[in-house]
C-alpha cells in the first residue's frame, strides 16, 4: 500500500552510528531520545549445549511499530535488531519470544518515505512483492539506518557476485587454452 506523497532525506549531521577503524560502533554517537536503543560491538560467541553459536553483529537495536495484515491494520510495537544481514522483529519487546527474521537477501528495498509531525512512515518491499509498513518516532531515523544496512549488503553481495564471474571466466579461458594446444 503505498501512501506517501513526498521523500524526505535524512537530515544532515544526522549520525545514528559511527564504526571505529576496528569496526565497533560507538553509543555516543547515537541520536538523542533513546536509552531503549543501543548499538553493540563485534560478533559475540554465547555457549549453548557445549558449543559455541556466533551471534550476528548488532548495528542497531530499539522499537519499532509495524503495520498489521489483519483487518483494521493497527500499528503494533516490536523489538528490532538490526544486524548487516537481517533485521530480525520480536514481538511484545522480548527477544526470549520466537522473532520474524528479514533476511537482505529477501528485500528489495526501502520505499515510500513520509514524515508527518511526530513520525516517519517507510515501508521494506520484499523481492515478492509483499510490502511491509513501518512507522518510527521522527528523531530515531531507523529508516535511514535500515537502507544503509541493506545498500552494505547488497554492494557486499553485488562484489561478490562479480569475483565469482571473474574467477569462472578465469577458468573456462584457461581451459580453452588447454584444449587449443591439444594436439
Amino acid at each position: 500500500m503505498n501512501h506517501c506523497n513526498k521523500l524526505v532525506p535524512v537530515r544532515p549531521g544526522s549520525v545514528i552510528a559511527v564504526r571505529d577503524g576496528v569496526g565497533a560502533a560507538q553509543p555516543r554517537d547515537l541520536e538523542p531520545g533513546g536509552s531503549e536503543e543501543r548499538t553493540e560491538g563485534r560478533d559475540k560467541g554465547k555457549k549453548e549445549g557445549g558449543r559455541m553459536k556466533m551471534q550476528a553483529e548488532v548495528i542497531r537495536e530499539g522499537e519499532l511499530e509495524k503495520r498489521s495484515d489483519s483487518l483494521f491494520q493497527l500499528w503494533k510495537k516490536k523489538l528490532v535488531v538490526l544486524t548487516k544481514d537481517s533485521l530480525s522483529l520480536f514481538p511484545d519487546g522480548h527477544k526470549q519470544a520466537k522473532g520474524k527474521e528479514l533476511g537482505f537477501g529477501s528485500i528489495l528495498k526501502v520505499d515510500c518515505v513520509e514524515r508527518t509531525g511526530k513520525y516517519i512512515y517507510f515501508t521494506i518491499v520484499t523481492k515478492d512483492r509483499k510490502e511491509i509498513d513501518f512507522r518510527c518516532p521522527d528523531q530515531s531515523c531507523w529508516n535511514a539506518s535500515i537502507t544503509m544496512a541493506l545498500i552494505d549488503f547488497q554492494n557486499k553481495r553485488a562484489i561478490q557476485d562479480f569475483k565469482s564471474r571473474q574467477e569462472m571466466e578465469q577458468a573456462a579461458g584457461t581451459q580453452e587454452r588447454r584444449l587449443a594446444r591439444a594436439p
